[in-house]
């Protein structure tokens, strides 16, 4: 944290500007070693326009960002250096840098000093890496909800809630004899569990909203050979991915594409056609379809119209998730021949050659995901492992906060699970944390961030 550090900002490659970014205590003396302006008697938040020199060699023509402390990214002096785009240019000006008494900044270094100097808390320090690799427009809307504070406040809405009935506690158990103060009792403390157990729950239904926006959907397109799969995908993603022959099991692997709907990212993937087959290599993409059907989130199972329904894909739709099924009768340009009988499911029927039904199709993957209802101008979900495990633990210690209750057992024992759900909370937004995961969790963030 003594350190001053430096990264170049901007991917490294040709383009029309470069950003180097400086931060620490002695930014500003080591920039002015490189830069034909003194920056010294400078104000902040004002850009300066000069070269980078060195040995009385002009290096670059350059726009320099002064920054002090505390009102930056880091809360330390900052500064960034705006240079022509281009790999040799950029990686002169950090060789200087370095050369001059500056580190090379570790991955999310610049971040992780906003957060150990108290500018951003963990969960926004998170959000800025989501923000930066988000994908889709729903993505960097739920991300920059973050870095904002929206899910923060919440949070910590919750935790002064817990910590005003712990309180109470202690004042009821410690000093009886303050009258004034108000008495949890039974009664009162299973109100207070209920309204905060409420909370939790939207908090732990949100996340799964949030793993949705932040990794997409995994649509697994499941059927027996030739029945259209490659080119329901291809249509899908409106692109030539996947082999199209009349030859079953032209499909061995997996082919995979994504498309955006409603800002969420639709991943297909299709798979081998399910068939018993004697071809090791086809068995092994069958295995692998199977594999891929239970994990996916919805399963796309396939059938044609022009061919009865056999009892092999009666028993594979039998033994699918009925909650993540579609069934979709393909080649309905082509005469019927399919019974469906006693299927219960929803059928869309539709075909890629006059490309019939294959809106409707969209629409009830829309349907079935709620998307409407997942994207909106509000959202403000918990999108990582890290952070829903902790709402789950601090959920489920209310929970069991709430039998304890009900099993009449003294308050004051109720008062651990009541604190372990307030730690958790703050383990969520960094108010406790230790510093492997701190530092595991900023490894992955680029290295000018």
């Amino acid at each position: 944290m003594n350190d001053t550090i430096c990264a170049i900002s901007t991917s490294l490659g040709i383009g029309a500007i470069s950003i180097v970014r400086v931060s620490g205590n002695e930014a500003i003396n080591i920039v002015n070693k490189i830069f034909s302006i003194n920056l010294s008697d400078k104000e902040s938040h004002t850009i300066h326009y000069g070269h980078i020199i060195d040995n009385n060699k002009v290096i670059d023509e350059v726009l320099v960002m002064l920054m002090r402390a505390p009102k930056t990214y880091t809360t330390e002096d900052t500064i960034e250096i705006n240079c022509h785009g281009g790999i040799s240019t950029t990686n002169k000006i950090l060789e200087l840098l370095i050369n001059n008494g500056a580190r090379l900044a570790e991955p999310g270094e610049f971040t992780k000093r906003a957060f150990l100097n108290g500018r951003i808390n963990l969960l926004e320090a998170e959000s800025v890496n989501d923000l930066i690799v988000a994908k889709t427009d729903a993505a960097r809307t739920l991300a920059i909800n973050n870095v904002d504070g929206i899910l923060t406040k919440k949070i910590k809405k919750l935790r002064e809630k817990i910590v005003k009935i712990l309180s109470n506690i202690e004042v009821n158990i410690d000093y009886p004899e303050y009258t004034d103060e108000v008495e949890v009792t039974h009664e009162l403390l299973n109100k207070h569990l209920k309204e905060i157990s409420k909370e939790l729950t939207k908090l732990v239904d949100g996340a799964k909203n949030g793993r949705i926006i932040k990794e997409g959907i995994n649509i697994a397109i499941i059927g027996k050979p030739n029945v259209g799969k490659s080119s329901i995908l291809n249509f899908l993603i409106d692109e030539e991915k996947a082999i199209v022959t009349n030859i079953p099991g032209t499909t061995r692997d997996i082919v995979e594409g994504s498309i955006t709907l409603n800002g969420v990212a639709l991943n297909f993937i299709d798979t081998a056609g399910i068939r018993e087959t004697d071809d090791l290599v086809e068995k092994i993409g069958v295995d692998k379809s199977k594999s891929i059907a239970k994990n996916a989130d919805i399963i796309l199972f396939v059938l044609n119209n022009n061919e009865e329904i056999s009892e092999e894909e009666l028993e594979i739709m039998g033994n699918l998730d009925k909650n993540k099924l579609i069934i979709f009768v393909n080649k309905s340009d082509l005469k019927k021949k399919i019974h469906l009988g006693n299927i219960s499911q929803e059928i869309i029927f539709g075909n890629t050659i006059t490309e019939n039904g294959l809106d409707n199709l969209l629409e009830k993957i829309k349907e079935k995901l709620k998307l409407d209802s997942i994207v909106n101008k509000d959202m403000s979900y918990l999108s990582n492992i890290r952070q829903i495990t902790l709402v789950n633990k601090a959920n489920e210690a209310i929970k069991n906060a709430s039998k304890s209750l009900k099993k009449e057992m003294p308050i004051d024992m109720i008062e651990i699970d009541l604190k372990n759900a307030w730690e958790y909370l703050g383990e969520i937004i960094g108010e406790a944390y230790e510093d492997e995961l701190v530092d595991n969790i900023f490894s992955n963030f680029c290295l000018g961030k």
